[in-house]
């Protein structure tokens, strides 16, 4: 892959209309299910509705016509300090602790790491997976086949696992349902491992391209700073995608690498799937931008602590990381919406 060369300046545009308008997140096609029980499993979910979540939705998105953005300012520089060969942490299902039955198994062999891995065995087409977290938060997956990775993101505790089978339309039976404790001894490995939802591994472009980004950084600041202001210059709004998107869509940060397009969790994957594989700690946080079900993410830096937002950049802070709304809205527009971020609701973390 080509350096690019350059460490681009901050710059937005498009309007805020079109980006609060997130019909797509806001339709909570991948909103979780707040209750364990078996009939409720199934989260499905129209653009409009909303059920045991409780998740709203913005208004349709505009049909207002879209600024062209302006062509970033490059501004060149040598290689940096800071090494940027990828660290890609791979999950594996050692075997070593498995729980389950002749229709599914949990290996939980690594939870101290941040993770556990599912296999469903069975013939149902239709499968969901609720994880109840320490803190009583429930997130729901669809398990689409094989070996599949989950976070363990709310610390240490117990956690309740139960996979459910479609029998016919939202009702479902308990294929295994199992409750595990667990110690976290890598209090960051649930933000540096790929999963379901940020899904990467070694060799993929979107691996590269960090690298790439990463090419000229000093310090983790600096790779933040780089793939943020890529992302907010190189990627745009799939409006179309977000009046369309289907419950159980799940991101693909090489997908969208390639297209150059994506909703609101596309942005987020790709930049969380690009600084975990620079071994930088990050959560890919889902909730409410005011009424609109939105995701963003936030990073751990060795400097600050986390950093639970990005806009805006002055040198040494920064200002809600969100490249979704800062590639579709003007920097005045965009603070006055965010104002003292509490127009921010962290529902579920990946």
């Amino acid at each position: 892959m080509l350096r690019t060369g350059y460490k681009y300046k901050f710059i937005t545009a498009l309007s805020l209309a079109v980006v609060l308008s997130l019909s797509g997140c806001g339709s909570a096609a991948y909103v979780n299910g707040s209750s364990a029980n078996a009939s409720q499993a199934d989260g499905d979910r129209t653009a409009t509705g909303s059920d045991s979540g409780g998740s709203q939705t913005a208004t349709s998105a505009s049909s207002a016509p879209v600024e062209a953005q302006p062509v970033a300012t490059p501004e060149t520089s040598g290689q940096g300090t800071r090494d940027n060969t990828p660290l890609c942490l791979e999950p594996t299902q050692p075997g070593t602790d498995v729980l389950g039955n002749d229709l599914a198994q949990i290996d939980i062999s690594n939870a101290g790491d941040g993770y556990f891995s599912v296999e469903y065995l069975g013939s149902c087409d239709k499968v969901k997976m609720q994880v109840t977290c320490p803190n009583t938060v429930t997130y729901t997956y669809t398990l689409t086949g094989g070996w599949e990775v989950f976070p363990l993101t709310i610390d240490s505790g117990t956690y309740s696992i139960g996979i459910f089978e479609n029998i016919a339309g939202t009702e479902y039976s308990t294929a295994f349902r199992t409750d595990i404790d667990v110690t976290i001894e890598d209090e960051y490995g649930p933000y540096l491992y790929p999963n379901q939802y940020v899904n990467f591994k070694a060799g993929d472009p979107c691996v590269a391209m960090g690298e790439d980004l990463a090419y000229f950084a000093n310090t983790d600041l600096d790779v933040v700073t780089n793939v943020y202001n890529y992302m907010i210059q190189n990627i745009t709004y799939d409006t179309q995608l977000a009046n369309t998107v289907e419950s159980g869509y799940l991101p693909d940060p090489n997908r969208t690498l390639e297209s150059g397009t994506g909703i609101c969790l596309d942005y987020s994957c790709l930049m969380a799937s690009m600084l975990r594989s620079q071994g930088i700690p990050t959560h890919m946080e889902i909730g409410y931008a005011s009424t609109a079900y939105h995701a963003w993410i936030s990073v751990y830096l060795k400097e600050t602590g986390w950093v639970n937002g990005i806009i805006e950049f002055n040198g040494t802070s920064w200002e809600l990381m969100d490249p979704t709304f800062a590639a579709s809205s003007s920097a005045s527009e965009l603070q006055e919406f965010i104002g003292n971020g509490s127009n921010y609701d962290t529902k579920y973390i990946y």
